[in-house]
């Protein structure tokens, strides 16, 4: 991750309710598991081909509007795992990403 990247989403209130709507609709059909630390979240979604697509979206729309979190998709036979990892003061954002997807997290202050 870019370190020079300011802690801040660029999505607008127009934008925001939709990704999290879609980031929600992947979380309760595909969401498996979720481990969490301070500043890492690993999340383990089906292997199905649609999740897969569709979480591809969602770390390409992640990655242009909160561009100071770094996200790693990879994909397995088992599962597709989503890597995000948060610079030092933008551990809360990651939490909430992670909630986002229906997953528990312990937020961070």
């Amino acid at each position: 991750m870019p370190p020079d990247q300011p802690i801040a989403c660029t999505l607008t209130a127009a934008e925001m309710p939709k990704r999290l709507a879609d980031i929600r609709a992947i979380g309760d059909a595909y969401l498996r598991a979720v481990s969490a630390d301070a500043s890492t979240a690993v999340l383990r979604f089906s292997a199905k081909p649609d999740a897969r697509e569709r979480l591809e979206a969602i770390v390409a729309g992640e990655s242009r509007c909160c561009a100071f979190l770094d996200f790693d998709l990879e994909h397995t036979t088992e599962a597709v795992v989503l890597t995000i990892r948060a610079p030092e003061g933008g551990e809360l954002v990651m939490h909430q990403l992670v909630e986002a997807f229906g997953g528990t997290s312990p937020v961070t202050a």
